[in-house]
């Protein structure tokens, strides 16, 4: 049976709600077929901290072996599900984090290289997103904050094994973007909660990724 971990981080910035954290808690237990592959799924919260998430990721791949991991976070402003292509090795924080650290220009791994690629069916999972009639697109960057962090931090200690890694950046949840003046774009939480499953069940079935023009809006 392969394993699938799957990440959330804690609510940051003084929100009481993270919906990376929603979506994927409500898929722990979770356990299918795909691909002729028998799978499960784990599911663990990160803090939102430099530093701590990328030791705490890798403790849970250490601990659980999983054969695909999928670390999630939120991008408020986003008005779709955004499956991220390239990670890079630079903190460069707006805001501070939940530790009130809020690193500038700083390398996440001294003797890492400048980026990572996700090693997921980048392709393939949005095709498979919008066939499903959801709001997705393969993203061109992560940020430069926790989410950024997490996903350099995950390809970095992943490198050379045979685990299919990745990011994936959710909008905000409709009763987030209700509290807030500027009204920014939100998505319901089912409809997050299909784009992490599809994106599990893609993964599991693909060997290739697809090859295809366009996909790409950020």
């Amino acid at each position: 049976m392969k394993t699938v971990l799957l990440t959330g981080f804690e609510p940051f910035n003084k929100a009481s709600i993270n919906p990376a954290w929603e979506a994927v808690r409500a898929l722990e237990g979770w356990q299918g077929e795909a691909g002729g592959h028998h799978f499960r799924v784990e599911v663990r919260q990160l803090p939102c901290v430099f530093g701590d998430a990328n030791e705490a990721i890798a403790a849970m791949v250490n601990e659980l072996h999983p054969d695909v991991v999928i670390a999630v976070g939120q991008a408020g402003g986003r008005a779709e599900i955004s499956v991220e292509r390239v990670a890079i090795n630079v903190d460069d924080a707006s805001i501070l984090d939940n530790d009130g650290q809020q690193p500038v220009d700083a390398r996440i791994a001294e003797d890492g290289p400048a980026a990572y690629f996700s090693t997921l069916p980048i392709k393939a999972i949005v095709r498979a997103m919008r066939a499903k009639g959801l709001i997705a697109g393969v993203s061109q960057t992560a940020g430069t904050f926790v989410c950024n962090h997490v996903f350099y931090g995950l390809m970095h200690h992943v490198a050379g094994q045979q685990i299919k890694a990745g990011f994936i950046h959710v909008p905000f949840l409709p009763e987030q973007a209700a509290a807030r003046p500027d009204a920014p774009p939100s998505m319901a939480l089912e409809q997050i909660v299909a784009g992490i499953r599809t994106a599990v069940e893609v993964t599991l079935q693909t060997g290739e990724d697809v090859v295809e023009a366009g996909g790409a809006t950020h």
